[in-house]
């Protein structure tokens, strides 16, 4: 039987009952009928024949499935129905057969918070990945937590997405999380959709949120629906690209009935239609030729508008509905359909480390050598699960692929698509997917190939933790899974990590915040059945200079044998406030007063001393030393001598480099009923925070602060009372800076104490 072509009905026809069959090929390889083997057999010969032909047509054999294939996220502030939406979401994909609720009564619980603790508290904690099949094309979803302390769970997802839909609340607006969630999704150029959920509750309004999304995150964005009805009355959707209405009935909202406008919403409608042309005109040239030539602009041309202008990151869609009440989620399929990048619309880059880190343009091409990027790491039953998302090339089980970063060769054991918690075994996977990978050892961040090219793919951006606790077992006996637990979350989530308090003894844990903490220990507690203790939680402070000081010390040893002797001459002064780095060191000396070979041992010596400042033992940050002169012995010299001489000249210009002590300063955001808006603020006041923004919001009071983190402990249940439990409120990190010269002696005193009583 002659190879068809790409392009043929027939070879159309067996590609997708391929497709449809793959599943079952991975399961269950020698079942197939007579018939099914023939024709796989066929799709297989023809597959091979294409790829030879790939070259001579224009069209290559993977160019199909790859535009039917959509990354995307789904990210928003707390409580705004994110799980809610993806638990419909799979509902109507045939993912699911029936519908749980985050906080439901029957103690099931959504499906993608699969954590005991996520359903206790109704929150999201890990980020959770799935897939599911709508018109034909293949979505993977990754649920992101809302939560600011589980930042790092919404980085890493949107750092290897193609499109993301921002959700908004059509009652709280753009809140702090929407901002910070926003500002990550541009970091990481993410095309995305913005959905307005909760249509069906009190006080919706979305044009409100449609005017915060661009006041307040500078949205380029239009309504490409509009509300028939809100609140209780909230009945269905007008779409303006189609200009068709939809009413969700059946008892889930499964059943999407189309019909016409409405006559008595014609004039809205229209009103409406004109606003999202001309908004998308100003970011399109063609629809602009056709607006401004007063053509009539088909469903058809605007549609296509709006995916170029989303792709392009110029505009952003706004759909709108209510998740939790079924209504509005089949449209906003289609349009993650219609508008959503596929993988190969979007530009991924690469750093070639056999050519000095030079940027490659990565196409997506699954004929390509292969690139995957390691983006989460999971201790799954079956020991360590590592998510790929895989940029280039083809993976497959069995396939031998080379950790670029630790250049070990590992084999792939075991290949895996995620549903939430369970897993489907697979036989390959190709570029646009992402897939869990068993029992390969590496770090999150790490860059898979096949051995033949150096790419690594860029790093995501991990925020500093600013707080730590003190945590120890209680009993002697559970030291052994204590630490397994801290090695294996700080594996898993690099914003988590552990150290040792050189003077206490203590195991220091470190994050995001009290509940990114707490939850550790209870995970800690329920997952390794180790009961610890916590200290009081601290602040993580710094240290810094701010005026230049000169140092010049000579260290020398004589003690029978060879002696020690090293001498450093220099400055140390404070790096710029935009400066990259927080420590530099230069050396400008002139002539060989010290061999190079002991330059890197004095750079050491420096790096350790900036390691603990003498004010209260923090770290030293924001500091450049220039060595310019020194001296050196021809015998006694030696790397320990010269790393001594830095640590003492360190100390010895400290102070009177002016030392201050940073501390973290938190953006924290509140809502409180009016009435209350005079006791939080002088409650804040009182907490040495500064009130830089005060809206009305309907009855509430929106108040941003800056407030040092140190004066944030125990607060929300100072919030709860001073406003009868009406009161919320996030914080996030926003700086390091000093604190005011009677709180540095303070905590200079304190320090002095401990050590005297140590």
């Amino acid at each position: 039987m002659a190879p068809f072509h790409r392009g043929s009905a027939t070879s159309r026809l067996l590609f997708s009952f391929y497709s449809a069959t793959a599943k079952a090929t991975a399961t269950a390889p020698s079942s197939h009928s007579p018939t099914t083997a023939l024709l796989l057999g066929h799709f297989r010969v023809h597959q091979y024949s294409n790829l030879a032909r790939a070259k001579e047509e224009k069209e290559p054999w993977w160019k199909e499935s790859m535009e039917r294939l959509r990354n995307i996220g789904i990210s928003a502030h707390i409580d705004s129905g994110k799980t809610t939406l993806t638990e419909r979401i799979l509902y109507y994909t045939g993912r699911i057969h029936e519908i749980h609720e985050v906080r439901g009564r029957d103690g099931v619980g959504a499906k993608m918070d699969s954590m005991d603790l996520e359903r206790e508290k109704g929150i999201t904690i890990q980020s959770a990945a799935t897939y599911c099949t709508w018109n034909g094309y293949q979505i993977n979803i990754i649920d992101t937590p809302g939560h600011v302390d589980f930042t790092i769970e919404v980085e890493r997802a949107l750092r290897v997405l193609d499109g993301a839909i921002l959700v908004l609340c059509s009652v709280g607006g753009v809140q702090s999380q929407s901002i910070t969630v926003d500002r990550q999704m541009r970091r990481y150029e993410v095309p995305r959709l913005a959905f307005i959920n909760k249509l069906d509750r009190m006080g919706a309004d979305p044009w409100k949120v449609l005017n915060q999304a661009r006041s307040k995150l500078r949205h380029h964005s239009a309504a490409v629906q509009v509300p028939i009805g809100l609140e209780d009355d909230f009945q269905g959707l007008i779409d303006l690209v189609k200009l068709k209405t939809y009413y969700f009935q059946g008892s889930n909202g499964e059943k999407v009935v189309a019909e016409e406008v409405p006559a008595n919403m014609e004039a809205i409608v229209a009103e409406k239609r004109r606003e999202l042309i001309e908004v998308v005109s100003e970011v399109d040239d063609k629809l602009a030729d056709a607006f401004l030539s007063d053509e009539p602009i088909s469903s058809a041309d605007l549609a296509e508008a709006i995916r170029r202008a989303t792709v392009a990151k110029k505009f952003i869609p706004v759909f709108m509905g209510s998740a939790f009440k079924n209504k509005g989620v089949q449209p906003l399929l289609d349009g993650v359909l219609s508008y959503l990048p596929c993988p190969t619309e979007v530009g991924n880059y690469a750093l070639d480390q056999s050519k000095n880190e030079e940027k490659v343009l990565l196409g997506g091409n699954p004929d390509g050598k292969l690139v995957a990027l390691a983006f989460k790491l999971e201790e799954g039953r079956f020991g360590q699960l590592t998510f790929l998302r895989i940029y280039e090339g083809v993976i497959r089980k069995g396939d031998f692929i080379v950790n670029i970063n630790t250049g070990k060769k590992i084999k792939v054991p075991r290949l895996v698509r995620m549903h939430s918690d369970e897993m489907e075994d697979i036989q390959e996977a190709h570029a646009g997917q992402i897939v869990a990978v068993f029992g390969v050892d590496c770090a999150s961040g790490d860059t898979f190939t096949d051995g033949s090219i150096r790419y690594t793919m860029t790093s995501m951006n991990v925020p500093e933790p600013v707080m730590s606790l003190a945590v120890q077992p209680v009993s002697k006996d559970s030291g052994g899974q204590f630490s397994k637990a801290l090695n294996r979350f700080q594996k898993e989530d690099p914003t988590f990590r552990v150290g040792l308090d050189p003077e206490s003894g203590q195991t220091i844990i470190s994050g995001m915040g009290e509940l990114h903490l707490d939850i550790y220990v209870e995970r800690i507690r329920r997952e390794y059945k180790v009961d610890a203790t916590v200290g009081k939680p601290r602040v993580n402070f710094r240290e810094t200079v701010t005026q230049r000081a000169e140092f010049d010390y000579l260290h020398k040893k004589q003690t029978g044998g060879q002696g020690q002797y090293g001498r450093v001459i220099g400055f140390i002064e404070p790096l710029p406030a935009d400066s990259p780095t927080k420590f530099l060191f230069e050396n400008m000396m002139v002539g060989q007063a010290i061999p190079s070979g002991f330059i890197p041992a004095i750079e050491k010596g420096f790096k350790e001393a900036a390691n603990s400042g003498s004010l209260i033992g923090h770290p030293v940050e924001n500091v450049r030393i220039v060595l310019t002169d020194g001296a050196s012995h021809a015998v006694d010299s030696s790397e320990l001598a010269f790393k001594l001489a830095s640590i003492y000249a360190f100390r010895q210009c400290y102070a009177a480099a002016r030392p201050v002590i940073l501390e973290p300063i938190m953006l924290v955001e509140l809502k409180v009923p009016t009435e209350f808006q005079g006791t939080v603020a002088g409650d804040i006041n009182k907490r040495k925070g500064v009130i830089v923004g005060n809206d009305q919001d309907g009855d509430d009071s929106v108040i941003t602060a800056h407030v040092p983190l140190n004066n944030m402990f125990g607060y929300s249940t100072s919030l709860r009372s001073m406003t009868q439990g009406k009161g919320e409120f996030t914080m996030e990190y926003k700086e390091h800076s000093p604190v005011s010269q009677d709180v540095q002696m303070q905590l200079v005193n304190t320090y002095k104490a401990n050590k005297a009583a140590e």
